[in-house]
């Protein structure tokens, strides 16, 4: 069955030519030839503020890009992110993109009786995180803490499940091993996984 699919390109730097970007147009040629509806978002073109207060979250989206990525992330079934992984987490950029869709209740927002309303409830979504240490290391030796935290405390506390994660590292490993990295996320991208 075909579905529709945003992908988040979160690396913070605009020029092109990054494994990341690689990585998205692999995705994206996988899930368009299954028969995927594929629309992808760059954060590095967007305008995206800090917030500074707890009062700033809880305002309507702060402009036109926030508006449009949340809209993006309404209509899709399936996320998703791939990024690269800096001093052991997401950039900065993404987190606050995170940051400003999740503003004003979209993401998540407390019931008038007290319960948690998730507003992704029902998609699913894959994080794909390219690093300079062996994948195995930040797993197992790092215990994957930043992505661990975006998968439960964001992603899943938001409804999305299920949430699935590929580690990519060492990129400096050669072009044999980004070729075959590529190879499987176009079929992840053909199956909409």
């Amino acid at each position: 069955m075909a579905r529709k699919i945003l992908i988040v390109r979160g690396h913070p730097d605009p020029a092109p030519g990054h494994f990341c970007d690689a990585l998205v147009t692999a995705y994206r040629e996988g899930a368009e030839a299954a028969g995927h509806a594929v629309t992808v978002l760059d954060i590095a073109a967007m305008d995206l503020p800090y917030l500074r207060s707890a009062d700033s979250w809880k305002l309507p989206a702060a402009n036109a890009d926030i508006r449009h990525a949340q809209e993006a992330i309404a209509r899709a079934d399936h996320l998703v992110i791939v990024y690269p992984l800096w001093l052991g987490d997401m950039p900065a950029l993404l987190k606050s993109f995170f940051e400003q869709v999740s503003a004003n209740g979209f993401v998540m927002a407390l019931g008038p009786e007290g319960r948690w309303r998730q507003g992704l409830k029902g998609k699913s979504a894959r994080l794909i995180v390219t690093m300079g240490m062996p994948a195995l290391v930040y797993r197992f030796y790092f215990l994957a803490h930043s992505l661990r935290s975006l998968e439960r405390n964001v992603l899943r506390f938001a409804g999305m499940a299920p949430v699935r994660s590929s580690l990519i590292g060492p990129v400096e490993k050669g072009a044999a091993f980004r070729q075959d990295w590529l190879g499987r996320i176009r079929a992840l991208g053909a199956a909409a996984e």
